[in-house]
């Protein structure tokens, strides 16, 4: 497998779709905080969803996710893919985005790349942690975010 990017720009700078759930039976939202690397000798991604997220039922009750990248001419669509909830829409739908199987699970025939990783860890972050500044800023009177870092385990590269 090789997948090359920029890991410090990928996710803050082009953002990307985490989805997780099957096929009939997913979610998505957009993320801008994630990492790529190694953990215990594998190529590992790690993604940060709030707990209030109804992508975090999804991440919770499945063993795999995809983190997915777009060219730039998607960005609107993610944004909206990121503001709005699964729980009161079809986002899906709504989006224009097709649906495709990756693995044993879900990411769309629009992404340029797609990680499928197979869940490894899952943590919540603890704002009593973290530097008082980010905590107030991120957290005050808001959901805190679980960590997920997921094994990468297929890398799809879209074939036009």
């Amino acid at each position: 497998m090789e997948f090359t990017t920029d890991i410090l720009s990928v996710f803050d700078k082009k953002w990307a779709l985490l989805t997780a759930g099957e096929t009939g039976r997913f979610n998505t939202m957009t993320i801008s905080w994630g990492g790529l690397g190694t953990l215990w000798g594998k190529s590992v991604a790690t993604v940060y969803v709030r707990t209030s997220r109804y992508t975090h039922d999804f991440m919770d009750a499945n063993e795999f996710f995809t983190v997915s990248f777009y060219p730039e001419e998607y960005k609107r669509i993610l944004g909206v893919l990121g503001s709005k909830s699964g729980r009161d829409m079809d986002k899906i739908n709504d989006s224009g985005l097709t649906p495709v199987e990756a693995g044993k699970t879900v990411s769309f025939a629009e992404a340029e790349v797609t990680l499928v990783c197979k869940k490894l860890f899952h943590q919540e972050l603890e704002v009593a942690n973290m530097p008082e500044d980010i905590a107030k800023a991120m957290y005050e009177g808001q959901a805190t975010h679980d960590m997920f870092i997921g094994e990468i385990v297929e890398i799809i590269r879209k074939t036009d």
